[in-house]
């Protein structure tokens, strides 16, 4: 089994030596325990760098929505969960997740097309969950205490490098005292273990089929299986992954049967990234050929596959007209109003398109990404009043919402509110965890000119926080 405790180096294609030195200073290692405090500020580092410079790092709201819909669903129910949870995708095709520390959760595209329901999903990010609420990363950091601070970086990355990609995990080995690892890392196959154990806790407090937890384990074996290419025995996955198969199964057969239904989003996510993959005339193709044959799991979700197949096509006309008749449907969902409304905007029908959205919103007013479209729609249209109202009503219910203050900083430029837009900049730095970028943005608020007296004092005391808290994480990085 070849899940990632931490991070997923195949996946970044980086050297281990490369990322032992992106990683903040660890801190003193007579500590015993990473703080909670240290290890959120290594996983927002990680993640920052797969977010602005991993090219596979998958920027689409509705993706996103859905992961985080599902994951938090999970997060609500474990009793250890006290960070804040954040799910995102990677386009690979690789079927794998990965858990950074600090509560960030990364899903391949290809784990999600291989999910043949949303149990086995599920079963997958209750596993990663559980690394992060069981501390994993913490405790084996604490195993070693005797072990410098850069040593501990490098046994991190021998660890998850050892989970995907075992030529990169020997050269950090050889580079990390080969002969400390090996005992590490077989305490990690501990990990997995109690990773399986307390996710399966989950799945069955949520209300999933746990059955489906072994039965993508098998998926996973079959897709992961090492050769015979002298990879060392301590690498090999194969054993373990059999053994905790045995394990969940043992689980199943003592827990109630459970049938949970999936949620439409599930099937029209992997119907999205369906019509995303390889050639779009392909991808009509496929989905064309499903419909006619009528051989698909889900039928909403082969036209929804077919309709954006078509939009990524440039065949807007056709694209819309069967996004209308998806609409007309019976099943329901953000995700097809969305899709209509983009389709209708491509097809030249702009008041189609927004007028779907409009109604769309009042029919689904906790959809994120149809939020987003609807400031993105106002601000197409110029109505730039409306717009700036609208994404200050959503920051009311959002407030951490990063996306949501770009949208502000956005809209106060095109009113010519330089000092508001600064500071709406410096919000949406903030929440990334870019404190520089952050705090030059209030400096040019300040420099602006056109700053009222309340918003220049809003903008001095954010300042003041600011750069206490840089200040603060500098220290940290020296102890």
């Amino acid at each position: 089994m070849r899940f990632l405790t931490v991070l997923v180096v195949a996946t970044l294609c980086v050297a281990p030596r490369a990322w032992a030195q992106a990683l903040p200073d660890l801190g003193d290692a007579s500590g015993g325990v990473l703080s909670a405090r240290m290890e959120r500020r290594i996983g927002e580092s990680i993640a920052r760098e797969i977010r602005y410079r991993d090219p596979s790092f998958l920027d689409d709201a509705e993706v996103s929505d859905y992961l985080n819909s599902l994951g938090h669903r999970l997060v609500a129910l474990s009793p250890g969960a006290r960070l804040d949870f954040e799910f995102f995708a990677i386009r690979d095709s690789a079927i794998n997740a990965f858990a950074l520390p600090g509560g960030f959760i990364g899903v391949h595209t290809g784990l999600l097309l291989a999910a043949e329901s949303e149990s086995e999903l599920a079963s997958v990010l209750a596993h990663e969950i559980s690394h992060v609420t069981q501390r994993h990363i913490a405790r084996l950091i604490g195993a070693e205490q005797q072990m410098s601070v850069p040593t501990m970086a490098a046994l991190v990355l021998a660890v998850l490098a050892s989970r995907s990609r075992p030529d990169l995990a020997q050269g950090a080995m050889i580079a990390s005292q080969a002969g400390a690892l090996q005992s590490q890392i077989n305490y990690t196959r501990d990990f997995e273990r109690e990773a399986d154990r307390v996710g399966f806790a989950l799945l069955t407090a949520a209300g999933f089929d746990v059955s489906a937890m072994p039965v993508f384990f098998e998926k996973l074996q079959r897709a992961t299986r090492v050769f015979d290419d002298g990879t060392p025995s301590y690498l090999r996955t194969h054993q373990v992954t059999t053994e905790r198969i045995a394990d969940a199964q043992a689980r199943v057969a003592q827990a109630p049967y459970r049938q949970h239904a999936d949620l439409v989003e599930f099937q029209l996510v992997r119907a999205k990234l369906r019509a995303e993959t390889g050639e779009a005339r392909d991808a009509v193709t496929q989905f064309s050929t499903a419909l006619r044959d009528r051989r698909y799991a889900d039928e909403t979700a082969a036209r929804y596959g077919l309709a954006s197949a078509l939009l990524r096509e440039r065949r807007f006309k056709e694209a819309a007209a069967a996004a209308m008749q998806l609409r007309s449907a019976s099943v329901k969902s953000p995700m097809i109003e969305s899709l209509a409304a983009r389709t209708s905007q491509a097809a030249g029908d702009a008041s189609r398109a927004f007028e779907i959205l409009r109604a769309a919103r009042e029919r689904y007013p906790h959809s994120r990404p149809l939020a987003y479209a609807w400031l993105e729609a106002l601000q197409a249209a110029g109505r730039t009043q409306e717009a700036l109202a609208a994404v200050g009503e959503q920051l009311r219910a959002w407030p951490r919402d990063a996306r949501l203050y770009a949208f502000q900083a956005k809209t106060y430029s095109t009113l010519g509110k330089r000092a508001l837009q600064h500071q709406s900049q410096a919000e949406f730095y903030a929440l990334q965890g870019v404190l520089p970028a952050a705090i030059e943005q209030l400096q040019l608020a300040q420099a602006a000119g056109d700053g009222s007296f309340y918003e220049l004092s809003s903008v001095d005391a954010r300042l003041k926080v600011l750069r206490e808290e840089h200040a603060r994480e500098m220290r940290d990085a020296k102890k």
